[in-house]
């Protein structure tokens, strides 16, 4: 009997040693922080699973301890970081949640307890959404005219995928996208389309691991191209012939005026005309144009223009009559 008795006390020794064995044990991380990717400006949470008897929970950004938390309250020294706490079971679930995430936050978190060499570690990732705008702003473009459309994204970390949906009737449309070569930061889409009316153009940046995205849009309007038509050339064309041939193919007949002669008609007082002119003729004449210029009357000098098959002009001044004589050939 005794012997039944010693070892039923040695059983319930070992039952409270492994009881005290299992609250020893229940004090560790279940389950640490998963990695966060975060936008600037937003909230970051972090989640670490712990088992019951825990004293002390410690949250340290990029090694520094910045929440601490007890069975009774957190210990806040910033307010960028606070807690919150929820019951799964028998376990318990300590929350570290940033506000307004800076992009000097990105970096490793660390869920630890007091008095154990476990922790549980995870990363924060921190995108930053810049500027998108489209330069030119409302286009106007021609009709199945080939234009180009540029959208521009400006101080984003990192570099979102730009992207473009059309809402006009186009006969092509194509993109490309590059980084801009003098600012990491910073990209470039270049939209080229044949519009064939008027609509919308959307560029769009999309956040990597985020789902979250940006986007401009614009009016595109669709005229139709300047009235350049071929009628239009042809008249042009026809005008500047007519223009040419005129000039070069109306052939005025040289010759001396006597500059002497006045008109025999009753009342003209005048001594010359103002201006001279000759008899127009037919354009097929082979003598070609020259300026007739107006000189004062010099003598009764015969003045020959060049050979004898050049048109020669007499003046006669015996009579007492002022007589004008042109001869034409």
């Amino acid at each position: 009997m005794r012997d039944a008795g010693r070892c039923r006390g040695i059983l319930a020794a070992l039952v409270v040693l492994a009881g005290l064995a299992a609250c020893g044990s229940s004090n560790e991380i279940i389950e640490g922080p998963k990695n966060v990717t975060a936008l600037k400006g937003s909230e970051a949470r972090f989640n670490c699973t712990i088992s019951q008897g825990w004293k002390l929970i410690m949250w340290a950004l990029k090694g520094t301890v910045v929440l601490s938390i007890t069975p009774t309250e957190p210990i806040i020294t910033n307010d960028r970081f606070t807690a919150m706490s929820y019951e799964e079971g028998s376990n318990f679930i300590s929350e570290m949640i940033i506000h307004n995430v800076q992009l000097s936050d990105a970096g490793q978190i660390k869920c630890s307890l007091q008095n154990s060499d476990r922790d549980g570690s995870a990363f924060l990732s921190v995108q930053v959404m810049g500027r998108l705008f489209i330069p030119e702003g409302s286009l106007v473009v021609m009709e199945d005219k080939p234009c180009n459309v540029t959208c521009r994204a400006l101080g984003w970390t990192p570099l979102p995928r730009l992207s473009w949906e059309i809402g006009v009737p186009v006969s092509h449309s194509s993109y490309y996208s590059v980084r801009e070569p003098e600012d990491l930061q910073s990209a470039v889409s270049v939209l080229a389309l044949t519009p064939q009316g008027n609509g919308t153009v959307t560029c769009v940046a999309e956040m990597k691991w985020l789902h979250v995205h940006e986007s401009v849009t614009v009016n595109l309007t669709v005229v139709q191209p300047p009235l350049e038509s071929s009628y239009q050339s042809e008249i042009r064309k026809s005008a500047n012939m007519k223009t040419n041939k005129d000039t070069s193919g109306t052939k005025l007949k040289s010759g001396n005026e006597n500059y002497g002669y006045s008109s025999d008609e009753p009342g003209t007082t005048s001594e010359w005309p103002e201006t001279a002119s000759l008899p127009a003729k037919s354009s097929e004449s082979s003598v070609p144009e020259q300026r007739v210029g107006r000189q004062p009357y010099q003598g009764s000098d015969q003045h020959q223009l060049g050979p004898a098959s050049r048109p020669q002009v007499s003046f006669n001044v015996a009579s007492p009559k002022k007589v004008r004589n042109v001869t034409l050939v």
